[in-house]
């Protein structure tokens, strides 16, 4: 790939090499290497891993793109899938020229310090476009591996929906057991053109010492819709994201769901912001969290209505489980126009003692019945989520209070 269109975005990134996120703490990615220790190859370990997060690497249905450190060990549509097309990043970049304009432009690379260093040291990541009023039943799936200790991995993700296509996409980020204290920053863009509709489901299983910087922007042109859903129910070091849609078209829609399960010291800083620019656009944000152990938790969201008939909300839902853990949710609602219509709604309290104790009246163990209840707070329901990964999921809600096969609790 020529190297000269980009010197510009190099430039830009070495001058905001220093420059902190506006929100989250600070990271000194000097302590994170860049070259792997060893050599990715997709074992049966491998592969059992990435199952944890939704990505079954021997399915065939669709299509699956791979990626082990900085090695991209699948990528592959389907035969019988037709009108889409996926390959790594920079594969994309050389054999697409217009792939330049899309380059980018859904978020800015002097963002911050990530945004730089994603740029200065890119690895891989994923290109996938679904052609014009194309549409795909079952999801395509993605996953991001990080195999080896201390790595920084900074793939840098285009996805572009065409006109009237609808799209389906389940990544799985996570990390090798050998792998702890690795670094995990993902760019990634997403346009939705007229009609189409695309659903991205991120699953994120870290160590408990990785960091993780996401960095996403997402266009939504006239009549488009975006859902994004998020899911984390493992411990990680620290995670700070906060995606940005831009609602540019006429009637274009955004939904963000979140599901947190936060346990352990964690700290998880996450949110979303969504301009509601053109005329008739809707924004809204679900955010679910319980929170366990010592960790802290942080749920920002932003909805700006800059035109008529415009719509947001904000809903934030928190149950505190253990009182060393705490939950801050932060709702900011701006008004740029007199026929916008915003709302946000928070509630933040302890597990509900008169079902706990219903449960338990039942033959319940207290631990089960916490299981329950937390299942239950936590379920997922998730759009375009397929019903064998919500079953999947739910499982693994019903059992993260008990630690051990005996029953034991999480300690507060």
């Amino acid at each position: 790939m020529g190297e000269e269109w980009r010197k510009k975005y190099k430039l830009e990134a070495l001058q905001a090499v220093t420059k902190r996120a506006a929100f989250g703490n600070d990271i000194d990615l000097s302590d994170f290497v860049t070259v792997p220790s060893r050599e990715g190859e997709l074992t049966d370990e491998v592969a059992k891993k990435t199952l944890e997060v939704g990505v079954d690497l021997g399915a065939k249905k669709t299509g699956t793109y791979f990626q082990l450190d900085h090695s991209v060990l699948l990528s592959q549509i389907a035969s019988k899938v037709k009108g889409v097309e996926m390959m790594p990043t920079d594969e994309a970049l050389d054999k697409y020229d217009w792939l330049k304009n899309y380059y980018w432009k859904a978020l800015s690379v002097s963002q911050d310090k990530y945004t730089a260093v994603a740029e200065l040291r890119q690895t891989k990541g994923y290109f996938i476009r679904s052609a014009p009023n194309t549409k795909v039943d079952q999801p395509i799936q993605a996953c991001l591996y990080i195999g080896s200790e201390g790595l920084l991995q900074a793939p840098h993700n285009i996805v572009i929906a065409e006109e009237g296509s609808e799209l389906n996409i389940v990544t799985g980020c996570t990390a090798d057991s050998r792998a702890r204290m690795v670094a995990h920053i993902g760019v990634s863009e997403f346009y939705v053109k007229k009609g189409a509709t695309l659903i991205f489901t991120m699953i994120h299983s870290w160590s408990e010492d990785a960091y993780v910087r996401p960095r996403t922007g997402v266009i939504v042109e006239e009549g488009g819709t975006f859902i994004s859903n998020y899911v984390l129910i493992k411990p990680v070091k620290d995670i700070q994201s906060y995606p940005t849609a831009h609602l540019v078209g006429k009637g274009a829609k955004a939904k963000f769901n979140s599901i947190i399960y936060a346990s352990k010291d964690s700290i998880i800083d996450l949110g979303n912001r969504i301009y509601l620019m053109a005329e008739g656009t809707s924004g809204e944000s679900v955010f679910k969290v319980v929170s366990t152990g010592t960790s802290k938790v942080y749920n920002r969201g932003q909805v700006f209505g800059q035109n008529r008939g415009t719509k947001g909300h904000l809903d934030c839902r928190g149950m505190i489980l253990c009182p060393t853990s705490t939950i801050t949710a932060i709702p900011e609602l701006v008004a740029e126009h007199s026929e916008t219509e915003l709302s946000h709604e928070a509630a933040i309290g302890r597990l509900q003692e008169e079902q706990l104790h219903y449960l338990m009246s039942r033959g319940i163990s207290p631990e089960q019945a916490i299981g329950v209840l937390v299942k239950g707070f936590l379920d997922p329901g998730l759009p375009g989520l397929p019903e064998r990964l919500q079953e999947e999921i739910r499982s693994k809600l019903s059992l993260l209070d008990r630690r051990s096969e005996g029953g034991a609790k999480e300690p507060c």
